[in-house]
C-alpha cells in the first residue's frame, strides 16, 4: 500500500474506537462511539458511519482490531470474526483494510482463511503492550476500560503473556472482567460497608460502576456512553439512588455523603482485585530495575493510585506518542488499542 494516513479500528463489543495517525505518525485525532454489538451488525454501521462523519471519508489505510466477536449475537467466535471483517470490508475500503492477527501480523482479506479466526479474535490487547514493550522496554502494562482490566508483563521488550485467548487469560489473571463503566456494581462486591456496619449486597442489576465514579467525582462523563441500569438520568444524585437500591435503602438527597462513603467501598473493594492481579503478575520481579506502570483506559487513574501503592513509576500510554489535539477531547490513552495497531503498522 502506498503511503497514506492511517485509521487504526477498535471494534468492541460496546464500543468502537478510532485513531487517526498522518505520515509522520503523530496521533491527529480518536474517537469513541456507543456500539452494543449484541443488537446486532447494524450497530456497527452506525457507530463506524459516525466516526467516518467527523473524520471525512478520505484515502486512508484501516488497520483493524477487534473483541466484540464476543457478543453473544454470533453463534460463536468463529462467526463473530467472520462477520465482523465482512461489515468492516463493506464499510470501507476493501482494498485498504488490515486486519491484526497478533503474532501472525498485519493480514489482508485475501490472506485471511478460517485458521486465522481465533489469531484475529480478541487480540487488541496484544498491540497495546507489544507498544508498550517497544517503547519502555521493561514495566507492567495495564489497561482499565469500561468493562475489562487487561494486565500484560512485559521485559526487554517484549510481551510476557502467559494466555492468547480470553478463557487462557482469565486463568492466568491477565484479563480481569471489571471496569469502571459497565461492570455491575453486584459483580464486584457481594457485601460493603453502610453507616459503620456491614452489609450484604442484592444480586440485582440496579446500579453499575458509572455510578460508583460518578460519586466519588472521579467518571469523565465523555467516557460514559451506556445507558445507566435503570434508564434514568446520569447525575450523582440519581447514581446514588441507584446505589442505594442495592441495600435495599430509599435515597433521601440530604444523604448524599452517606452514599459516597458506600461507593468508596466498592470503589476499595474493585481496586483491591486489581491490585492483586498486579501484584500476581509481577511475581518474582527484580524491583532493583525499573518496572514502571504503563496505565491505559478510561480507568486508567486507578493505575496510578496502584502505582504509587506499589512505590513505583507511572507512565501514561499517551505519553508513549506525540499527538495532535484531538477535537473532541479523548486522549490516545483512552483509546489505545485503536493507537496502537495504527502506530504498529505505521512502523512497520
Amino acid at each position: 500500500m502506498k503511503q497514506i494516513n492511517t485509521i487504526g479500528w477498535d471494534i468492541g463489543g460496546a464500543h468502537v474506537k478510532a485513531a487517526v495517525l498522518n505520515l509522520d505518525a503523530e496521533v491527529v485525532a480518536v474517537y469513541q462511539e456507543p456500539c452494543p454489538l449484541w443488537k446486532g451488525l447494524d450497530q456497527l454501521q452506525v457507530a463506524v458511519h459516525n466516526i467516518q462523519q467527523k473524520i471525512g471519508i478520505l484515502d486512508y489505510c484501516h488497520v483493524i482490531t477487534m473483541t466484540g466477536e464476543l457478543v453473544d449475537f454470533f453463534e460463536d467466535r468463529n462467526d463473530g470474526v467472520k462477520k465482523i471483517i465482512a461489515t468492516m470490508l463493506a464499510l470501507l475500503s476493501p482494498g485498504r483494510c488490515l486486519f491484526y492477527a497478533g503474532e501472525a501480523g498485519f493480514l489482508e482479506d485475501s490472506q485471511i482463511d478460517a485458521a486465522h479466526y481465533q489469531m484475529i479474535a480478541s487480540a487488541n490487547w496484544l498491540a497495546s503492550a507489544s507498544v508498550a514493550a517497544q517503547k519502555k522496554c521493561d514495566g507492567l502494562f495495564i489497561d482499565i476500560g469500561s468493562t475489562t482490566t487487561d494486565i500484560l508483563l512485559f521485559r526487554e521488550g517484549q510481551v510476557q503473556a502467559e494466555g492468547y485467548t480470553d478463557y487462557q487469560r482469565l486463568i492466568s489473571q491477565e484479563l480481569i472482567y471489571t471496569g469502571i463503566i459497565r461492570t455491575a456494581v453486584m459483580a464486584v462486591a457481594q457485601s460493603a460497608v453502610d453507616q459503620n456496619q456491614v452489609i450484604g449486597i442484592m444480586a440485582e442489576y440496579f446500579a453499575t460502576m458509572a455510578d460508583v465514579y460518578r460519586v466519588t467525582e472521579e467518571l469523565d462523563e465523555r467516557h460514559d456512553q451506556t445507558e445507566s441500569a435503570d434508564g434514568a438520568e446520569k447525575t450523582k444524585k440519581a447514581s446514588a439512588k441507584r446505589l442505594s437500591r442495592m441495600i435495599g435503602s430509599d435515597f433521601y438527597p440530604e444523604e448524599l455523603p452517606r452514599w459516597r462513603l458506600f461507593a468508596e467501598n466498592i470503589r476499595a473493594q474493585q481496586l483491591q482485585k486489581i491490585q492483586q492481579a498486579c501484584e500476581y503478575r509481577l511475581q518474582g520481579i527484580d524491583f532493583s530495575k525499573s518496572y514502571p506502570l504503563i496505565g491505559a483506559g478510561v480507568g486508567r487513574f486507578l493505575v496510578r493510585q496502584i502505582a504509587q501503592t506499589l512505590g513505583v513509576a507511572y507512565i501514561d500510554f499517551t505519553e508513549l506518542f506525540q499527538q495532535v489535539a484531538s477535537p473532541i477531547g479523548l486522549t490516545i490513552a483512552d483509546c489505545a488499542p485503536a493507537v496502537a495497531v495504527a502506530w504498529m503498522y505505521r512502523d512497520k
